[in-house]
């Protein structure tokens, strides 16, 4: 624990509140400053182009990128010949590991890190890795953001509850019935993530109901398991959320049902990924869109051909300080079919959905490798399941953990076991353990599959 944080948990909860007000305020400086406006104004113009307009000026955004981290960064000077920038062959250009980043950031990085905005991913992948971003690019990035929160109704001002990573509650304040710090000039109550669990439930449901956010941020995990409880015990918030905006995690069926029954609410994802991928934003028609001016997405198999279902493979235009040019972002997501078009109007790429991890899978000599997606939907339609994490550190056996209400019986038991068999098979070994509490990981977030083998087991 560092001494600063020391000192801030000294203070009262009303002057961590202020420290809280000024840093906020000081991030939203950052993040609307001398571009944000214009480059509002430059996606709201492209928010309606047909398919050739886009393709154009994507040609156009992938030139410049290219050309500035060949004269940038020592790195890709050595990478990008003159004819892989004049052809924009994606195809020909290599690919991008994390331990590139992570080996060679400082050949890879384009600036310094005083001045720039330092992101630190959270390392559920194995490595924790950072990257440098320039404002401007935080600027046009939160400009993708901020637009497609507006056309679901937000307004910055609005009362607003915040579930991300900040680690700033201690189980002290817990015992007082503190779970959050607030930012009284921009109406945000930052709640943590570390602390949501049965024992903790009351303390975060009856501050929802006293504060009566509007909308509320973050991780679909935490949302999730308050309203699961809540739905248990049969309670609805008093006051209706108008919308969930979900981000940094899989949102799966179950979370969305569950939560929109309990808040009252519309939910609009957002996928960009820490390290400053392409952003994926759903639209008022509930439909996946790459916004094709933020990065060029690639979908891709083992053996890096072209798939509907695979690894994305991301080139970020909003990374100038550490150029991500077909980087492998270890997720799996699935396109849309070709043919398919929204109602909402847009030109820009459909998604069919984002599938999480590529690491996160449960291996199975049956059944290969099952998606945490799926594992997740073992528990759909079974009550009293409030979370579940399934873990593999053998091939050949899994340890499941469960966190279940009173309504969890036999039958339930029963029910989880046949749907999960269906998904792993049943010669693979599955341990069942109820306990009080899985803890999220130092990110805050949660992980429903955990899987510790070697690539050399399988």
């Amino acid at each position: 624990m560092s001494y600063l944080f020391k000192a801030f948990k000294l203070c009262p909860i009303q002057v961590q509140n202020i420290a809280i007000t000024m840093v906020s305020s000081n991030l939203y400086r950052i993040r609307h400053g001398k571009n944000y406006k214009k480059y509002k104004r430059y996606h709201k113009k492209y928010e309606k182009s047909n398919k050739a307009q886009l393709e154009k000026e994507v040609e156009r955004r992938f030139g410049d990128f290219l050309r500035y981290a060949q004269e940038n960064s020592k790195w890709f000077s050595k990478i990008l010949t003159d004819e892989m920038v004049e052809t924009l062959d994606i195809k020909s250009l290599p690919v991008l590991e994390k331990s590139d980043l992570v080996n060679h950031f400082n050949e890879i990085r384009t600036i310094e890190k005083k001045g720039s905005i330092v992101n630190q991913t959270s390392g559920t992948t194995g490595s924790s890795l950072k990257t440098y971003m320039t404002k401007d690019d935080m600027q046009e990035r939160w400009s993708i953001v901020d637009t497609h929160k507006e056309a679901h109704g937000f307004k910055f001002g609005k009362k607003t509850a915040w579930f991300s990573g900040k680690n700033l509650i201690t189980e002290q304040d817990i015992s007082k019935g503190i779970c959050s710090h607030y930012d009284f000039i921009n109406k945000i109550r930052y709640y943590s993530t570390f602390h949501i669990n049965n024992k903790n439930f009351d303390i975060y449901w009856e501050s929802l109901n006293a504060y009566q956010p509007e909308f509320i941020v973050g991780f679909p995990s935490s949302i999730f398991t308050i309203c699961e409880i809540a739905d248990s015990k049969g309670l609805r918030i008093k006051k209706p959320v108008n919308v969930f905006f979900s981000t940094s995690e899989n949102l799966t069926p179950k979370y969305r049902e569950v939560i929109s029954r309990v808040l009252g609410c519309k939910i609009a994802d957002h996928y960009s990924a820490s390290e400053g991928a392409p952003i994926i934003l759903e639209c008022t028609a509930n439909s996946l869109h790459l916004n094709p001016l933020s990065g060029i997405i690639e979908v891709l198999d083992e053996n890096l051909l072209p798939v509907r279902e695979g690894e994305l493979i991301v080139t970020s235009f909003t990374s100038h300080g550490t150029p991500l040019i077909r980087y492998r972002v270890g997720d799996i997501i699935k396109l849309a079919p070709e043919e398919k078009t929204c109602v909402c109007g847009s030109s820009f790429p459909l998604i069919e959905s984002i599938e999480g991890r590529s690491s996160d899978y449960i291996y199975s000599h049956e059944k290969g490798k099952v998606n945490q997606v799926n594992i997740g939907n073992s528990a759909k339609g079974i009550d009293g399941i409030i979370c579940f994490q399934v873990i593999q550190n053998h091939k050949d056996s899994l340890n499941v953990l469960i966190v279940k209400n009173d309504s969890f019986d036999s039958n339930s038991e029963n029910s989880f076991m046949l749907a999960l068999r269906q998904r792993v098979g049943n010669t693979i070994h599955i341990e069942i353990n109820y306990v009080d509490d899985i803890p999220r990981e130092e990110s805050g977030k949660f992980r429903i599959v955990k899987n510790r083998l070697n690539r050399n087991d399988l």
